[in-house]
């Protein structure tokens, strides 16, 4: 059997012949980058000659078929979705070529500094400033109109499948593991806080959205600020979507004051802006969605991939979902078994 070394050495080789080939300039070595819960590849060129000093080799793999519903097709390439933000003049990395086929993209190193370890760092002001430039893309986002071309960012979108998918997910991975009872009562409990959301986003507004816009993908890079990665996901989806994202993010938990007044920000600066309590209970509804689905990909991938970089991240994941699930249950009262579940798992066992 091939070994993974070898793998790794075979997949380096073709990334250094791509980059050659589309830069026409001599490569001086080669570095791994540690990669997030997908599998795709990154490396970091080096340039001994040529147009930059260094740039990044994004390798498509084979995607983990547990990232999405069953029947559903993997995520689109990273082109034309890049170019089209590009052309609207949203920050993105730019492209110095790579091979379509071969899953390669050759793109603008933008360096190892994100808004996760920025606001680590930051002071309160500094922290709020961050987080307003990062609120002010997603208008921007929602403001591009389908160009009418097949665009798939334009062809998917936020679906029942998707709900139906991630409370599978928050029940097989996520509730049992925590000390919860996974049987069919609990499902159903489950299923039908979900459907609530899906319904909700079947009536919202449906806008452009990066889907994944957390602080992990946001560069922040000197004399451009910050910088979008990621952006193959992008799909349709209501105008919450990417706030939950950004605001309701399990690697910086902002405080509930903190989300409150960059939403009340933000809100009015949406293209179809919602109103205050529709706006409200969508956030809130999505967010235990995406804690949800949050909390199963990164049990899972310590349980069935030995990968446990993610489980310090567990016991606040499970905070803003219990969190949100209390507020909804006020609204719907009809989700107050779905909260009273929540707040009875346990987040010992994922605290290591």
């Amino acid at each position: 059997m091939e070994s993974v070394p070898q793998r790794d050495r075979d997949l380096e080789t073709l990334v250094r012949r791509r980059a050659e080939a589309a830069l026409g300039a001599e490569i001086a070595g080669i570095e791994p980058i540690a990669g997030q819960l997908g599998l795709r590849r990154f490396f970091r060129v080096t340039l001994a000659s040529g147009p930059v000093a260094t740039l990044i080799a994004r390798v498509d793999r084979p995607e983990d078929p547990a990232g999405r519903p069953a029947g559903v097709p993997p995520e689109p390439p990273l082109e034309p979705v890049r170019a089209l933000l590009e052309r609207h003049g949203l920050p993105v990395p730019a492209r110095h070529g790579g091979d379509p086929e071969g899953g390669i993209d050759l793109l603008e190193d933008l360096g190892d500094r994100t808004l996760r370890g920025a606001a680590a760092e930051a002071s309160p002001a500094d922290r709020s400033a961050l987080y307003e430039e990062a609120c002010d893309l997603v208008p921007r986002l929602q403001a591009i109109d389908d160009p009418g071309d097949d665009l798939p960012a334009f062809q998917r979108r936020l679906d029942d499948a998707l709900f139906a998918y991630k409370a599978d997910l928050f029940a097989t991975w996520a509730v049992g593991r925590l000390g919860g009872e996974a049987g069919a009562a609990a499902r159903a409990c489950i299923r039908a806080a979900f459907d609530t959301a899906a319904r909700a986003a079947a009536r919202a507004p449906q806008r452009l959205a990066h889907r994944d816009l957390q602080s992990a993908n946001l560069h922040l890079v000197s004399g451009r600020g910050l910088v979008m990665i990621d952006l193959q996901g992008a799909f349709l989806a209501p105008p919450e979507y990417d706030l939950v994202c950004l605001l309701r993010d399990s690697y910086v938990e902002l405080t509930d004051g903190e989300v409150e007044r960059h939403l009340d920000r933000v809100r009015l600066r949406l293209p179809e802006a919602p109103g205050a309590d529709e706006f409200a209970r969508r956030f809130d509804l999505l967010t235990i969605t995406r804690k949800g689905k949050d909390l199963a990909r990164f049990l899972y991938a310590a349980a069935a991939r030995g990968d446990e970089r993610y489980l310090p991240y567990v016991p606040g994941t499970l905070r803003m979902l219990r969190a949100a699930a209390e507020r909804a249950a006020i609204r719907d009262p009809h989700l107050r078994d779905f909260a009273d579940l929540c707040r009875g798992l346990r987040e010992a066992p994922c605290a290591r």
